[in-house]
């Protein structure tokens, strides 16, 4: 293993490292309740064309079929056509389209999210975490982001009532991701 001998820098192609990101979401359940769940990222590939975290371009993969709830019903119900429909789209997909609003390292980057094939212009929330040189000499970086996307604007349109009024599921969907970039070596 050898000590690297210049500080890590931006610029270059970035792989994300799905065993440490965590991409998890929480929806109203029962109008008192959230209800939790993650899934797994399976790709994500980050540029930076300077050192300004505003050069940067992310797109990103998740595996709809690895939603986990920690209810193997309420699983299935998500892969079902009434929520994910995820026989037929097993990938939901983020591009973005541009960074702005930035202040220190807090940002928002806008990008188009694509669930059951629709796709809508999202802004997310960005904290970058920092860059640094691992224990094994890879350059990594981390990112904290959320944001709030409308279930129904994506088709998702099921809906169960219950009492005056009340909603099952609730239309807002809380998204929270942790993500890790290791440096791409030419």
């Amino acid at each position: 293993m050898s000590t690297p001998t210049t500080a890590p820098t931006l610029t270059g192609t970035w792989t994300a490292d799905p065993v440490h990101s965590d991409v998890s979401f929480k929806v109203r359940h029962m109008a008192v309740g959230k209800a939790r769940g993650a899934f797994t990222l399976v790709g994500g590939t980050l540029a930076f064309t300077g050192e300004d975290l505003a050069t940067g371009t992310v797109t990103a993969a998740i595996d709809a079929t690895s939603v986990d709830t920690n209810n193997e019903q309420r699983d299935q119900h998500v892969l079902s056509p009434d929520f994910l429909d995820a026989a037929n789209f097993a990938t939901i997909d983020f591009v973005s389209t541009g960074v702005r609003e930035a202040d220190g390292d807090e940002f928002v980057l806008d990008g188009e999210l694509t669930i059951r094939g629709t796709t809508k212009p999202v802004e997310l929330e960005v904290e970058y975490l920092g860059v640094t040189v691992d224990a094994y000499g890879a350059e990594r970086l981390g990112f904290s982001a959320k944001t709030s996307i409308s279930r129904k604007d994506y088709g998702v349109s099921f809906s169960a009532a219950f009492g005056a009024g009340n909603s099952v599921v609730a239309d807002k969907v809380e998204i929270d991701l942790e993500l890790e970039f290791v440096k791409d070596t030419v």
